[in-house]
């Protein structure tokens, strides 16, 4: 049961954090348009673990993490060829805005294939809603009163109300593109206000509709009564700021749904051509507006990590980039 109980955790995207979170952490609800879950700055300081993040993904980041200073410049190397798409040695804004849009759009889509399998769907290639029911939770039964999924009655219909809303013909099953909506909702139009849906109630605790300041500040920074007493971090007060001056529009003390919106699938700023501008400016030495193969190499860290020793062999064997 265990199994299933961290297949829906996993494929639920808007859920509620556990409480074993370090509470000096701050918990992210903005969704994929970030790039990355690192902040960019940590502490007024740059945060190369961001841009790793943006330009690899974040599994891949993981892996460049365990090489040598060496190996991550043979692998950048080969990255940098597959970048410049017209092959003349030098890697533009639009090149490398591609590159950065590939990489978030390639985790979508390799989850999508990972969970895919798991759930084995019939002949048909459609997943059906009890198949996947009995998958994640372990019964196909619905959640009534004594019955072995009551206990898991919130999450089915949570997840029931969202497959509804990516099943878009009706026919009361998932095509492979509906399932990548159901796990992934924040990248399809039709389903972002269910991610708002959701958002509300993981936050709005007194049932209103809206999120308060507390809430808001009490789901980015949970404390154990214990601890309810200790000073607030600095990121804290700046987001108790970010509230006040930017999340709460209209200024009546509390995020409506569009603000919520807003907020957690920001629509008015691109993060990769931001990304891209924020990688050459740091990269480009000659000033040119582009980058060399040569200039991207000298700054290899800020693309990738790396470890400062070579630990062997074995961790050196990874499948080509």
């Amino acid at each position: 049961m265990k199994t299933y109980i961290f297949i829906v955790i996993f494929t639920t995207l808007v859920t509620a954090y556990c409480s074993a979170i370090p509470t000096n952490e701050k918990k992210q609800r903005v969704h994929e348009k970030s790039l990355s879950d690192e902040d960019h700055e940590k502490n007024g300081q740059h945060n190369n673990e961001f841009d790793h993040d943006a330009f690899l993904g974040h599994d891949e980041a993981e892996t460049f993490d365990q090489l040598s200073p060496e190996e991550s410049k043979a692998r950048l190397s080969i990255i940098v060829d597959k970048i410049d798409e017209n092959k003349d040695g030098e890697v533009t804004e639009p090149e490398l805005k591609a590159w950065i849009q590939y990489v978030q759009r390639r985790y979508i889509v390799t989850d999508t294939d990972r969970m895919w399998k798991d759930h084995d769907p019939n002949n048909e290639n459609l997943l059906v809603w009890n198949s996947y029911q009995k998958r994640t939770f372990g019964y196909d039964d619905e959640p009534k009163e004594g019955s072995p999924t009551f206990d898991y009655k919130n999450m089915i219909e949570r997840d029931r109300r969202r497959w509804n809303r990516a099943d878009t013909d009706k026919d009361g099953k998932l095509s492979k593109e509906e399932f990548q909506h159901f796990l992934h909702p924040e990248e399809a139009e039709h389903m972002r206000d269910i991610v708002v849906e959701e958002t509300l109630e993981d936050i709005d605790k007194d049932g209103d509709g809206y999120i308060s300041l507390n809430e808001y500040i009490g789901d980015m920074w949970p404390r154990k009564e214990e601890e309810k007493g200790e000073e607030e971090p600095d990121w804290v007060k700046s987001e108790r700021d970010q509230f006040t001056v930017h999340r709460d529009k209209n200024k009546d003390g509390k995020m409506d749904r569009e603000e919520v919106m807003d907020w957690i699938i920001p629509a008015d700023y691109d993060h990769s051509e931001a990304e891209a501008d924020h990688l050459i400016f740091e990269a480009d030495a000659d000033k040119d507006g582009k980058l060399s193969k040569e200039e991207i190499l000298e700054k290899y860290d800020l693309f990738v990590g790396s470890q400062a020793t070579d630990f062997g062999e074995a961790l050196t064997k990874h499948d080509e980039f």
